[in-house]
């Protein structure tokens, strides 16, 4: 009876204006206060595709999405208007044949056999949450339809409809409406999508599909059977259709990634990211299967990312954002600080190529090393005695690279990382040796951009995620042909069981105590990481980075591309030589004790001093010597610059700008070398 009442009443209201007059009608309408129009909708995180990846929801745990982000099915907004309001795009935001027609309807059966309301009168009922239960706020719906044509176009209001309309629980709109029952954009809807979508909002509740399936399907068949356009055989086939059972879950991939970026941004509505969807999905689906396979409080972080852009295409947190309890789930282990084990050792080993300290076929003696009170042992104990460099780096033996971290000094080191765009951190203040074996905090994403630098021939494009971020490099850390050595040193690390040889460059890493373990490769295009352990830095016994991250790091590999993109060749001025035929000082490595003690009649480098910064402008380095033996070789930055030089006053050629270290080497194998900068 009520309806009925309201129905009379519209219909009286109506008739009533018009008698009222035109000039006070208009006078009335014009007064209208609107309520806000521009409401509150979610966030949304898009990949590089422009699909979701994650969305926000608004006050109360609400869905609603902006209809203008996504095309809606044409089909859906026809379906819409010929059962709603087929006069929309005529009337003025009060149909008055249809409230004649309801009321005709009222008299002739007793009680409301359809309504009067137009799409324009229910999105005034939405935007100000009122009901229809009482005369005055149905008068109110009028008032503020007619307001609304006269202020707003057509493409506005229905666009508020598709904003605000209720579909059933908390979804508000087209959008979170397809979403949440079918899990996908309404930019294409079956016939039979389309008609649940347009019947939801007479009843959201009385006819949610998930819990009242019959009613769901009862008015869906109804709003078919009004759909004259269609042919029968797609009526029927609608009418067959199942109704869903139960609503969709909201996309939430990359999880970590998106929060920090809304925190970061938290005015703004969308975000275009670098990440790829598919990757992202796949990856963590990756991460939860080794979490499982591996312990119950374990976590699981990946980052990959396009070396050559610096885009990253996908980042893992943890294996579970929700699962607090156990894994910790909602802290992101791409951004905590945690000891890289073994895994600087590489950067290490070219900074001594850049320098000249030694070579890939180097010989180092691996043995007992004491400095001070710091003795650090290999991992397994035992000492190989004289080794290769390019050796001892695959072995990932230790003595071998904190003899080179001396020579070089812990503070370079430490500049080196702040260059590759890391952000180390000391758990004390000075850095001592024991960064080579990972004394250092650093993160995943630090070691990612680190081995991007190692991949770029020593330079490389700053990480982004953010699509609209200006794109960066960092600084350069090495040269071109020391990256080369040290990228082609680690492709000749055996590959897990199974896995392809030589395809990828990467190094492995345990910290201390197994709290950590890592695994960070790259091929020609992509760069990757990989940490496993537990967020509170719990040890996990028996861990090791070879035999639980490198595997998953080759899995990665495999899903971003199964060929993996061919590794670079060497640079033209790559040294590919055998220990026997390098330059006496690089055959065999000697610690900087032995280089001060200079046999008698060794040559010395009198101009330029060592440390001296110089500006050749005509391209060419000038060398003055004095004492040794003639002919004299030179060296630069562990590659021949001339030999059979036998002038004690010379003009080489530029090495290139940056810090080059400088070694002349007489006839009689005797050396001095110093270290300037070139600009």
């Amino acid at each position: 009876m009520r309806r009925v009442a309201h129905s009379l009443f519209v219909a009286t209201l109506a008739l009533g204006l018009v008698a009222f007059g035109r000039d006070q009608a208009d006078e009335w309408v014009d007064r209208t206060v609107l309520p806000p129009t521009l409401a509150d909708t979610s966030v949304e995180m898009r990949d590089r595709n422009g699909r979701l990846l994650r969305v926000f929801p608004v006050e109360n745990g609400r869905w609603r999405l902006d209809p203008g982000r996504a095309q809606v099915d044409p089909g859906y907004i026809d379906m819409l208007i010929r059962y709603e309001d087929k006069r929309f795009l005529q009337h003025s935001g009060v149909d008055l044949r249809a409230l004649m027609r309801a009321a005709g309807q009222v008299f002739w059966n007793g009680r409301a056999v359809s309504g009067g309301s137009t799409l324009t009168m229910q999105v005034a009922r939405l935007l100000e949450n009122s009901g229809t239960g009482t005369w005055p706020g149905k008068l109110r719906q009028i008032r503020l339809a007619l307001a609304l044509e006269r202020r707003m176009s057509k493409t506005d209001i229905l666009r508020l409809y598709l904003t605000h309309a209720p579909f059933g629980g908390n979804l508000e709109g087209i959008r979170a409406a397809t979403l949440g029952w079918f899990g996908k954009e309404p930019r294409r809807l079956t016939p039979a999508q389309a008609a649940l979508l347009v019947a939801l909002p007479q009843s959201p509740e009385t006819r949610r599909p998930d819990r009242f399936p019959k009613a769901a399907r009862t008015a869906r068949n109804r709003v078919l059977a009004r759909m004259t356009q269609l042919n029968a055989d797609t009526v029927r086939t609608a009418n067959a259709a199942r109704i869903p059972e139960r609503l969709t879950p909201f996309p939430r991939r990359a999880a970590h990634a998106t929060d920090r970026i809304r925190s970061s941004q938290p005015d703004r509505r969308i975000h275009d990211l670098t990440i790829d969807g598919d990757l992202q999905h796949q990856l963590e689906t990756l991460a939860r299967r080794t979490a499982v396979q591996v312990g119950q409080r374990v976590s699981v972080a990946i980052l990959l990312a396009d070396h050559r852009t610096g885009e990253i295409l996908a980042s893992v947190g943890s294996p579970d954002y929700s699962d607090q309890a156990r894994r910790q789930g909602f802290v992101d282990m791409t951004r905590a600080i945690r000891s890289p084990g073994s895994t600087l050792k590489p950067l290490i080993y070219g900074l001594a190529f850049d320098q000249g300290l030694a070579h890939p076929q180097t010989i180092i003696r691996d043995g007992p090393v004491q400095y001070d009170e710091y003795a650090p042992q290999n991992f397994d104990g035992a000492f190989r005695g004289e080794i290769r460099i390019a050796r001892a780096l695959q072995l990932s033996l230790n003595t071998p690279v904190v003899q080179l971290t001396r020579e070089l000094g812990a503070a370079r080191v430490m500049n080196v990382l702040e260059k590759a765009g890391a952000h180390p951190k000391l758990p004390g203040g000075k850095p001592g040796l024991a960064i080579a074996l990972g004394g250092v905090g650093l993160t995943l994403r630090d070691l990612v951009q680190l081995y991007a630098g190692l991949a770029g021939g020593g330079q490389a494009p700053v990480l982004r995620v953010g699509a609209d971020t200006a794109p960066g490099r960092t600084q350069r850390i090495m040269s071109d042909v020391a990256a080369w050595q040290v990228m082609d040193i680690l492709r000749g690390i055996a590959p897990p069981p199974g896995a392809p040889a030589r395809v990828l460059a990467y190094k492995t890493g345990t910290s201390y105590g197994h709290r950590d373990t890592w695994a960070v490769g790259f091929d020609g295009r992509h760069v990757a990481g990989i940490w496993i352990g537990r967020p509170d830095g719990t040890p996990v016994p028996g861990a090791f980075g070879g035999d639980l991250a490198a595997p998953l790091l080759f899995e990665v590999f495999g899903r971003v591309d199964p060929e993996f993109a061919d590794l670079p060749l060497p640079p033209p001025a790559t040294l590919i030589v055998s220990s026997a035929e390098l330059p006496r000082p690089l055959q065999r490595f000697r610690p900087r004790d032995a280089v001060l003690a200079r046999p008698e009649g060794a040559p010395d480098l009198i101009f330029p001093p060592s440390g001296a910064r110089l500006s050749l402008a005509d391209g060419f380095l000038t060398l003055k010597l004095r004492g040794g033996k003639l002919p004299f070789a030179v060296i630069a930055n562990g590659r021949p610059l001339a030999t059979g030089i036998r002038n004690r006053e010379v003009a080489l050629p530029s090495p290139g700008r940056g810090f080059s270290t400088v070694v002349v080497v007489d006839a009689a194998g005797r050396s001095d070398r110093i270290t300037v900068e070139l600009e």
